[in-house]
Formats: C-alpha cells, sequence, structure tokens
C-alpha cells in the first residue's frame, strides 16, 4: 500500500472522529461510511464506563476531539518528512497496550501502519472497545488495511518487534521475553509542575487541566510539583477551585476518601481543598486525589536534580525549564511527542 493511501485513511479517520465533540455529537453527511459507523460509536461511547469506570464520556469525547486534530493531512505530513517509510518488506509489530486513559495505545497503533508495517495488538482489558471499531473504519475507507491488522487475547506469537507499555513490574517481564527482538519497552513516568510563584491566576488555572483530566491516571498527567520555599498554596487552590465537582464523581470520592483516611492515620501533615490533597514528598507518583510537592533551594539545583531523574519524568510543566509543556497542554500531545523520548516512528522505520 501507497504511503499516501495510508495517510489519506487516517485523515478520513480524523474527519469521523470530529464529529464526536464535548460540545456536541453531530453527524456530518459528508464523512464517509457514517451509515455503518457513526450510531456504533455512539453507543459505544455510553457503554465505555461498563468497561472501565474512569472513561466518562467527557474523557472519551476530549480523547476524539485531540486525535481528530492530529489527523489532518498537513500534520501527518509534517510529521513523517524527515522518515524514510516506503517499507517494501512489512514486518509484524507486536503492540502491548496500557489502558489507563481512552486509546493510550492510538499513537502506537498509528505509528506501526504509517510506517508500511503490520500490527499485532494485545488490549488490555480496560481500553478495549474502541480501536476494533476504527480498525474497520481503516478497512472500509481503505481495504488495502485488511490483513495488516490482527487483535489477539493469546499469548503473542510470530511477530518481528514489539512495543510494550506498563508498569515498571511488567517492564521486568516484557524485557525477558521480548529481549531478544527490536523492541520499546515502557515503564512508569509521571509529569511536573515547577512553580516559581510568579504564574498568573490563569496558568494555575490551566495546571488544574494538567492536574485533573483524566482524573490524574495519565502518564502525562502532573502529579508532582516543586516549588520555591515559603510557596503560597492559596493562590493555587484558588486558581483549580472550578474543578471542585471532581468529588461528586464516585470513584474518585473514594479514592480521595481512602487516601485522606491513610495519611491521617499515618499523622502526615496534608494541605486539602475537599478535593485535593498536597502532600510534601520526594516521590514522583502520587495517588488519585493526591498531588506531592517539594520545596527547591535554586533552579540551577532543580535542573540538575531533574536531569538525574530524567528517566522517571514523561513532561514538565513550567515557565522557567527548557522545553516545557505549557500550561495546560499536557494532554495534548503533538505527533511528534513521543512518549518516553523514544522515537517510535525511527525505531519503526529502521526494523
Amino acid at each position: 500500500m501507497l504511503l499516501e493511501n495510508r495517510i489519506s485513511a487516517f485523515v478520513e479517520l480524523g474527519s469521523f472522529l470530529k464529529q464526536f465533540s464535548r460540545k456536541k455529537i453531530e453527524q456530518n453527511s459528508s464523512v464517509l461510511h457514517n451509515d455503518l459507523f457513526f450510531d456504533v460509536f455512539k453507543q459505544q461511547i455510553k457503554r465505555a464506563k461498563e468497561t472501565n469506570g474512569w472513561f466518562t464520556e467527557d474523557a472519551i469525547l476530549y480523547t476524539f476531539e485531540n486525535l481528530s486534530n492530529l489527523l489532518t493531512k498537513n500534520s501527518l505530513n509534517n510529521w513523517i518528512l524527515s522518515y524514510t517509510l516506503n517499507n517494501d518488506q512489512a514486518k509484524t509489530v507486536a503492540i502491548i497496550m496500557a489502558g489507563n486513559i481512552p486509546l493510550v495505545g492510538f499513537h502506537d497503533f498509528l505509528s506501526v501502519l504509517i510506517s508500511g508495517n503490520k500490527v499485532l495488538i494485545k488490549q488490555s482489558s480496560n481500553d478495549n472497545r474502541f480501536l476494533p471499531l476504527i480498525t474497520k473504519y481503516l478497512e472500509y475507507v481503505e481495504p488495502q488495511f485488511k490483513g495488516l491488522i490482527q487483535f489477539t487475547e493469546e499469548r503473542l506469537t510470530e511477530f518481528d518487534a514489539t512495543i510494550a507499555t506498563g508498569s515498571n513490574n511488567t517492564a521486568r517481564y516484557f524485557e525477558a521475553y521480548f529481549g531478544k527482538y527490536p523492541n520499546i519497552t515502557r515503564k512508569n513516568r509521571n509529569s511536573i509542575a515547577v512553580l516559581t510563584g510568579n504564574e498568573t491566576h490563569e496558568e494555575l488555572s490551566k495546571l488544574g487541566e494538567d492536574i485533573f483530566r483524566y482524573f490524574g491516571l495519565g502518564c502525562r498527567s502532573v502529579s508532582k510539583l516543586f516549588v520555591p520555599k515559603n510557596y503560597n498554596f492559596d493562590n493555587l487552590f484558588k486558581a483549580i477551585y472550578d474543578y471542585k465537582d471532581l468529588i461528586n464523581y464516585i470513584k474518585y470520592r473514594n479514592n480521595y476518601d481512602y487516601n485522606k483516611a491513610i495519611y491521617l492515620m499515618s499523622e502526615f501533615k496534608l494541605l486539602d481543598n475537599g478535593f485535593l490533597m498536597l502532600k510534601e514528598d520526594t516521590s514522583y507518583a502520587s495517588p488519585i486525589a493526591t498531588l506531592f510537592y517539594e520545596y527547591y533551594e535554586d533552579l540551577d539545583s532543580l535542573k540538575q536534580k531533574l536531569d538525574i531523574d530524567a528517566e522517571h519524568i514523561q513532561c514538565i510543566v513550567s515557565n522557567v525549564i527548557d522545553n516545557a509543556v505549557q500550561f495546560g497542554q499536557t494532554q495534548q500531545p503533538q505527533l511528534t511527542d513521543y512518549a518516553d523520548g523514544v522515537d517510535t516512528l525511527a525505531f519503526l522505520s529502521e526494523l
């Protein structure tokens, strides 16, 4: 299949997904194959919560919005400019996907197919509703995709390379089993924000999006703050107050109550606004409804620390750190924002 055909098919997918937004779900008569897929997708959005209670309609539609913005002809063409992707001998790439946020493995799926390879997918049971539908849609738009995409629930066999995402614990098993193949193996990472106290109310409000989107379950969710001594947390609490209704969501509330009880029994010092707890802690991964923070003496020393700890950090939100993500943008990665900083497309193009 020609590269231009692969790109065109994903552009059509982007147009299809664009019909599903948080503002409204509305059918566009110009979109291909709506008669077969629109109502099915709409139904699965409603049912997704049955599979994973964290997958709210808002979270799913937010994901669809982001993907539709990426799957445009200009974005895809600009993304692939620096790669050689005319693959005459397609390899089979096995992808083991996480299930922490909706369609978290889509970028790997896209990368394998755009690179001209075949994909063998092992989904998480927490996120298994949408990618098979997307696959069917792509096959209707571009029949040459048939036979290139396979799903399995069994042990992975007959593949040439792997992309596996999991915890630090499962990564050990991935490395033992897949180590003899070309592979990308991802472990736990978390995102952080470095604050100075000079951030505007608007910036701190946008930081709330980085903290609370997907209930903080994504690797790009900010789970820890670095702040200067005597930082005034009141400004942060005021700026994120619009997210107070999260506490009414039962799964979030249960985690808040449970973690608060543990902290209080352990006599940890907490800052609490009724829907988010702030706890001083040196760890990067904080529990749901908790945000860790750590004080820094000076920015130069902090930058050195972050360089040393880079393997634990997915992205950084800040106005004072080089190559940091803008406030409110962590959950809107571009096609070139590769997980763990590993260039997936370069890896695939060199198989």
